[in-house]
Formats: structure tokens, sequence, C-alpha cells
């Protein structure tokens, strides 16, 4: 088994990234492999892991091989798999093309979510933008997100990833989102939900926080960005904006939408590190951590 890894590490506003090469499919990462590597004290640290695996390696992704040779095999810190990443497969595509295996402009990408188009130039700290398709409203309708005190309706929208969107005046009050916040019923996402809270800045303008699914709270969260815009856009008074900015935690995105209502997804994708991993040294036993004496 192989336990030496190479990686590069990247972000996009500040979410953050290993992409681990793994053209032919050989490496065997477990859940505990993957929630070592990401974590941010006795790992590398990151909000999760994109496995770069030639689509026609790997059989889930084999009918995808003729559209998009690369597929961004995307897992989570807690070491569950997802679907798909907004910010993650701009900092993949970027990944691509600085080590040629891919040349900038469109490339195509293959995710579980289906074949995205990244457009990519070659410039190191260019924007990245992602073609996401176009959201699904698949209901139920009557879903509340709660958080303390506070409830709100929420919408459930499918950008690739499901998500509970809610709109609320104050971002604070979606609390520390150090635990999830409660989403009932419960049987409408069964198997986990990204929380989206939503306040308007201004026309068009919207700021976001998200507790993402496997992950906790993030700095930014793509998927989510266009989830934001669909649900102001689902309950705009006027006819909705094609243009939208959504400022995160980590910096600012950008969402335009299409006349037949698929979105993309532009902001930037930025490698800062590249290096080789031993995934013993990581994954064996934790030293024991004594607390400091009080002075």
């Amino acid at each position: 088994m192989i336990r030496t890894l190479t990686f590069a590490k990247g972000h996009g506003t500040e979410n953050d990234f290993l992409v681990v090469p793994d053209p032919d499919a050989q490496l065997d990462l477990t859940p505990s492999d993957i929630v070592a590597l990401c974590d941010r004290r006795a790992g590398i640290g990151a909000d999760g892991v994109l496995l770069a695996i030639r689509s026609a390696a790997l059989p889930e992704a084999a009918a995808m091989a003729a559209a998009a040779e690369w597929f961004m095999d995307y897992r989570n810190p807690d070491g569950t798999v997802a679907q798909m990443c907004g910010n993650g497969i701009r900092v993949f595509a970027r990944h691509l093309v600085d080590t040629g295996l891919a040349e900038p402009g469109t490339v195509a990408v293959a995710t579980r979510a289906g074949v995205r188009l990244v457009h990519i130039t070659a410039d190191p700290d260019g924007e990245v933008s992602v073609d996401m398709g176009r959201p699904a409203l698949p209901g139920p309708d009557g879903i509340k997100v709660s958080v303390g005190p506070r409830s709100w309706p929420a919408l459930h929208v499918d950008t690739g990833n499901p998500h509970a969107v809610v709109l609320v005046d104050d971002l604070a009050h979606a609390g520390d989102l150090l635990t999830p916040p409660l989403v009932d019923p419960a049987s409408a996402y069964p198997h986990g939900v990204t929380v989206d809270f939503v306040a308007t800045r201004g026309p068009a303008h919207l700021a976001l926080r998200v507790h993402e699914r496997g992950v906790g709270e993030t700095r930014s969260c793509g998927t989510g960005a266009c989830a934001a815009v669909t649900a102001a856009r689902h309950h705009a008074h006027h006819p909705p904006a094609d243009h939208y900015t959504v400022d995160v935690a980590g910096g600012r995105l950008r969402v335009t939408v299409q006349p037949d209502g698929a979105m993309r997804l532009t902001g930037p994708a930025v490698l800062v590190a590249r290096g080789t991993a031993d995934l013993d040294r990581i994954t064996g036993p934790r030293p024991r951590r004594t607390p400091p004496r009080p002075s």
C-alpha cells in the first residue's frame, strides 16, 4: 500500500483543500486517513481532500471519461464523500493547469454531480469560473432551521449538494455554528445538509455564513453561494438580478445567472504549497497533550 502522498494545498476565498494526485486510482485512503490529513494540528489541515483521478480509471466515473479526462473525488474532512464543491473544483482545475495536466481555457472536470466546465487562464493569480449547472428546488415545503431560540423557514436548494437556505436580518443570528443548526424535518435530508444563512447587503449583494455538511463552519462555500442566490431570487418581490456579489468570511465570490437558469461561479483559486506527506506518521498514535500549568 502506498503510504507517502504528494499533494498541493490551495484555497478559494480561504476555503482550503488538499489536492492529491492519484491518476490510476491506486490510493486506498480510508475515512480515518482523510480525517488525519485534514487535522489542523496533527495533520496538514484542510476543509477537504480532492483526489485527482483519471475518469477512465474509476468505475463510478468511467461513463464521463469521454467528456472529462479528470475526476474530482471529493472527500469531506470527516471522511465522507461529497458530490460537488464550487471552491474546490476551481482549486482542482488550477492544479491541473499549473502541473501541465490540462491546458488553460475551458477544462472539463467530472464530479459525482456530473461534468462541470471550468474556465481558467494560465495566470496563477487569475480568477477562475465554473459552470455550476441549474439549481433545483426539490422540496419539500415547510422546512425549518433553528439556532437556539430562533427559527426560520428554509428553502431546500440542490446545487449538486443539498442546502437548506434561510434569509436572516443579521448573520450574527446564526450563532457560533460550532454545532450543526437543527433542521426539521431531518427526513428531508437523509444524507445530511449544508445550512446557509444569507443576509442582504444591497441590490444583488448578499452576505453568507455556512455550516457545511461534514465540515462545520467554513470561510466560504461555492455551492452555498449559488444556493444563496437561488433563494434570494426565489423570494424576490421584483424582477431578480442576473449578476450577484456574495461576500463570505474569506473574501468575495460572484455568481452570474444564465438565461436558462444555470449559474456560473467566479472567484480566486490559489495554490500555496506543494509537498509530500507520510501517512503513517500522520495517522499514527497522537502524542498525549498535557494541559498547561496555571501560572
